[in-house]
């Protein structure tokens, strides 16, 4: 089985509609067992996932080397991942305890190095822990004022006047890679990439969403104008799109939700109610209605969420929903929605 695919613009590349978020792979927030990972991956595998995206950042190197032993021998298996940091040997790291919200006892410590020779030294890295002979896909990885501050335009000259853009097309002409992107959670940091380079893809997280569509205003525009196919990830909005209000503090943008979001979503899990609609069904197809869409990737951490994924995925979801959405000013009037019920 494999789900339906959306062939990339640019790239030689189809990926299926719901790609796999490999980050809780890397013992993301949590101590994850190897074999709770392996069972969750072959889980998604068996059930139709086609394309994965993961990152050296992803506790140290622990995600890539998981994602590649479930995917190795596999056919038809679009692998995404990125460069933007190096990982050094670092010996003082003993256990798994907390580092970056990971919880990983791989002993290396990473630095950001955007520059011609780490991105080509990220990649041969990157293929000796995932175990593959090929990587399909290289997005810059947290490139942007949001992770740098001040920095970023010390980082910013490292991929343009340093050569780290002229790596990646390096490697997409030799044929080493199908093609590259960023992947990143800020909109103008992408708007300058686009004007910079010839992307092929553009991993977005969380801007283009149930709850936020901002990204309509240029990016997106931008990105059809380029024929830069776009990957949505964060679809939930690090996680309260997902979550039923039962209790707990909701996350928006990695940190607890401010008043105003909580609000906004409580309203709209109040039509998703009146309809029968699973809120995070919703979250999960919004995305994938924009015609520049290719995939939406969500994180995913255990076998059950893999499987309820896929039924969210297949949620049919009555037209009349996004309509009192529409109307109710919940969505923006120019946000294009799934039109025959599911999108897939």
């Amino acid at each position: 089985m494999q789900l339906p695919v959306r062939k990339l613009k640019r790239a030689d590349l189809q990926l299926t509609e719901i790609g796999f978020g490999a980050s809780v792979m890397g013992n993301l927030y949590h101590p994850m067992a190897d074999g709770e990972a392996r069972a969750t991956l072959d889980t998604a595998l068996d059930g139709g996932f086609g394309y994965f995206d993961t990152a050296p950042h992803y506790g140290r190197g622990l995600s890539e080397r998981r994602v590649g032993d479930a995917v190795r021998g596999r056919d038809n298996i679009v692998i995404s991942t990125k460069v933007g940091r190096i990982l050094s040997p670092d010996p003082s790291i003993r256990d798994d305890r907390e580092r970056d919200c990971f919880f990983s006892n791989m002993p290396f410590s990473a630095s950001y190095d955007y520059s011609h020779d780490a991105i080509l030294r990220s990649y041969e890295a990157s293929l000796h822990r995932l175990g593959l002979a090929r990587i399909d896909l290289l997005l810059v990885h947290d490139i942007g004022r949001m992770t740098h501050g001040e920095r970023h335009g010390f980082h910013w000259d490292q991929l343009t006047r340093g050569g780290g853009f002229d790596a990646l097309r390096k490697l997409r002409d030799q044929g080493a890679i199908a093609g590259f992107g960023l992947g990143v959670n800020e909109t103008e940091v992408a708007m300058d990439a686009i004007r910079a380079a010839d992307l092929d893809v553009l991993l977005l997280a969380g801007r283009y969403t149930l709850l936020e569509q901002g990204a309509l205003d240029l990016l997106m525009p931008a990105c059809r104008e380029a024929d830069v196919s776009v990957i949505v990830g964060g679809p939930y909005n690090s996680g309260i799109l997902a979550s039923d209000a039962s209790g707990g503090t909701p996350h928006y943008n990695y940190a607890p939700a401010p008043p105003a979001v909580v609000e906004r979503v409580d309203r709209l899990r109040a039509v998703a109610r009146s309809h029968g609609v699973p809120l995070a069904a919703a979250a999960l197809q919004f995305p994938l209605a924009h015609p520049a869409v290719a995939s939406v990737v969500a994180g995913l951490g255990s076998p059950q969420q893999v499987e309820d994924t896929l039924r969210l995925y297949q949620h049919l979801i009555p037209a009349a929903f996004w309509e009192e959405l529409r109307q109710a000013g919940l969505i923006r009037p120019d946000a294009q929605v799934p039109t025959d019920g599911k999108t897939g």
